[in-house]
């Protein structure tokens, strides 16, 4: 529901503290991710094959080839203007592809977007609600939206208050909320019909580090706790790192690498191995001059800061071309006894999925760099003119699903 646009039952979607985790909590909650919940032999909820939208001659999704399984979070990764937002769309009935198939729990979105609707949650990026109304009474105005009524409603709304971490302030006015309160109220929106599929489109952006830990979390409790399948789109690398058994690169409307992060380090990473070395931080330990001697190593190409934990110098180590990475090891070891340094870590460093990222989208445009997912690029490619396919809907992008106000419309 918008807070100043209208809603219909035929244009909309049924969408809709706890302490945040401490890092050694995170780190063993990523640690636990390495290994995405198995989903073989179970049919996906989510399938496009070659799912084409064009606008005029602007290709803004080409050819997406795309599965999603119950039990797992999807990252779909990519820069503002990279053809998300338009997939997500799709995907929800709110606009026709121009070519290509596509189902969602089963259901052909644009033959059946109500059905769909029903069984699909949906967070877009700027969610309204009526201010003037409590949270409880906004999603008391999504239930019955959705024919939910009676005890059977309260329940539910009790539940997914409790589950969002809401319960404290369900009774109070939705414009006395912060930004993370709002986006917690549109998840629990977005659960109130119980949904197979929950579709969060940018959910972190503007709200503060502790609240993001907090969404990312819950992210987590919703798959772990319903078993649901939930799709994250998102331009932000860390946290689609840290929550994602999957992921998928999306770059000027097309899909150019998927796969767990692991698998995309693998595919996508320096061939040259990396050490990540740590030291106990102290008033007698010069951080500069260690950096130094690292770089004087002639097994050593490179030396990076590392964002150390509170009480710990550290450094990412480039092994030079041809160096065994043992050998770099032994040297990297000779300078912390040399220097008189407590050790707290010597590991190899995994690629970050920003290097990931880039070395994706380099190799697939054969250029040398590429801007981060956090800047903007184009929307899509120039299309030579094609016969056949459904033919592009008339509507812009720009107002597929929005309201008058501009802001997405929900049910």
């Amino acid at each position: 529901m918008a807070e100043d646009s209208g809603l219909t039952e035929t244009g909309g979607v049924a969408v809709p503290g706890p302490v945040p985790p401490s890092p050694g909590a995170l780190a063993a909650q990523d640690a636990r991710r390495v290994h995405p919940r198995p989903h073989t032999g179970s049919a996906p909820v989510i399938r496009t094959r070659r799912l084409t939208k064009r606008y005029g001659d602007l290709i803004a999704v080409d050819r997406l080839d795309l599965e999603v399984h119950r039990g797992e979070i999807f990252g779909l990764l990519g820069p503002n203007g990279a053809g998300k937002t338009t997939t997500i769309l799709m995907l929800l009935g709110l606009s026709e592809p121009s070519d290509g198939d596509v189902s969602v729990v089963g259901l052909d979105p644009t033959r059946n977007p109500l059905g769909v609707k029903r069984r699909v949650g949906y967070l877009p990026d700027n969610a309204g609600f009526y201010g003037s109304m409590t949270g409880r009474q906004n999603l008391r105005y999504t239930a019955r939206l959705n024919r939910l009524r009676g005890e059977s409603a309260e329940a539910q709304i009790d539940d997914v208050l409790a589950q969002v971490g809401l319960t404290d302030r369900a009774d109070t006015r939705v414009d006395t909320y912060s930004r993370g309160m709002r986006q917690r109220l549109g998840i629990a929106d977005a659960l109130v019909k119980d949904p197979d599929v929950l579709i969060l489109d940018e959910p972190t952006i503007a709200i503060d580090p502790i609240g993001v830990a907090e969404m990312l979390e819950l992210m987590r409790q919703l798959v772990r706790e319903r078993g649901m399948a939930l799709l994250l789109a998102s331009h932000l690398l860390d946290q689609v790192q840290s929550v994602c058994d999957r992921v998928g690169i999306f770059s000027a409307g097309r899909l150019i690498a998927l796969g767990t992060v692991e698998e995309l380090a693998n595919r996508y990473g320096d061939r040259q191995a990396s050490v990540t070395v740590g030291v106990e931080a102290g008033p007698d330990v010069d951080g500069p001059r260690i950096a130094e001697a690292f770089a004087a190593l002639p097994e050593i190409a490179a030396v990076e800061r590392d964002g150390a934990v509170p009480g710990e110098l550290a450094w990412d180590l480039r092994v030079g071309q041809g160096v065994a990475e043992a050998q770099a090891r032994r040297a990297i070891l000779r300078v912390v006894l040399e220097q008189g340094l407590l050790l707290t870590r010597l590991t190899r460093a995994a690629p970050s999925l920003e290097q990931v990222y880039r070395r994706a989208v380099a190799q697939r445009s054969g250029l040398a760099s590429t801007p981060s997912p956090a800047q903007p690029v184009d929307r899509g490619r120039r299309s030579s003119p094609r016969k056949g396919g459904r033919g592009g809907s008339s509507s812009s992008r720009g107002s597929a699903g929005r309201g008058t106000s501009g802001r997405r419309r929900r049910t």
